[in-house]
């Protein structure tokens, strides 16, 4: 893809921006929960917040280097939080494809994932993820490092994960693969809770239209450029705000 990034600092711009747009779409736990990505041409390499610190004053320089185990590897002032990198280490050292890995505690997402049911495929935006999304049970706060070989057996190839009870977690390529996945998941959900909300009847979709639709969504791949034009609108848009995110 045409917009994979080539080196650490181009990485670390597009992280920043990441934390903002979470920010910006009220996609974050004040200090909490973590967008992560892989340091280009290293092994076991990650960029993550400084612990403390709002999504909103994130910068690319402000990010954190550090290993598999969550523990810095630079000489930094700046704190990590080694525990909120354990679900995201297992994911980016199980898959290769998942160089970004985000993280959220939306209200919509946590409601949903304490349905027994999940993301219902009610509507369009849902569909995006009919027989595409992974389910982990709940297990405790995820401090466990034995809980990791079960959410990557859980993942496996998928690019969208509800922990259940818990939240939501998408992967990607690409910064823009990775935020692409976790908007439209976190739409359907807060579309989900909105319908069930109104206490009336639902249109069910059949499952013959929603397998099509699936198939339609395989052929409209955003490798054509959309998702390039998409990641470009997004910085437009926060360079507009505050372009702060790039120092």
């Amino acid at each position: 893809m045409s917009h994979a990034l080539q080196s650490e600092e181009a990485t670390r711009v597009a992280l920043a921006a990441c934390y903002r747009l979470a920010a910006h779409f009220q996609m974050t736990d004040l200090i909490y929960t973590h967008i992560t990505a892989k340091v280009p041409g290293t092994e076991g390499q990650f960029l993550i917040n400084p612990y403390g610190r709002r999504w909103e004053e994130i910068t690319a320089s402000s990010l954190v280097k550090i290993d598999t185990d969550g523990q810095k590897i630079e000489n930094t002032a700046a704190s990590v939080n080694p525990a909120g990198f354990t679900i995201h280490s297992a994911i980016h050292n199980a898959r290769p494809d998942a160089h970004w890995v985000m993280h959220t505690h939306t209200k919509a997402g946590v409601a949903v994932s304490c349905l027994a049911e999940g993301l219902l495929p009610l509507n369009q935006t849902a569909l995006q993820f009919f027989e595409r999304l992974a389910y982990h049970d709940f297990e405790g706060i995820a401090l466990d490092h034995a809980e990791r070989s079960r959410i990557v057996s859980d993942f496996g190839n998928h690019s969208a994960l509800v922990l259940r009870n818990h939240g939501l977690l998408t992967v990607g390529r690409t910064a823009a693969e990775m935020f692409n996945n976790m908007f439209y998941l976190n739409r359907a959900c807060e579309i989900q809770v909105a319908t069930l909300s109104m206490g009336r009847d639902v249109v069910v979709i059949p499952e013959s239209i929603a397998r099509r639709v699936a198939s339609q969504n395989d052929q409209m791949s955003f490798d054509d450029g959309g998702l390039e034009l998409e990641w470009a609108a997004h910085l437009r848009m926060l360079d507009s705000i505050d372009p702060t995110f790039r120092t």
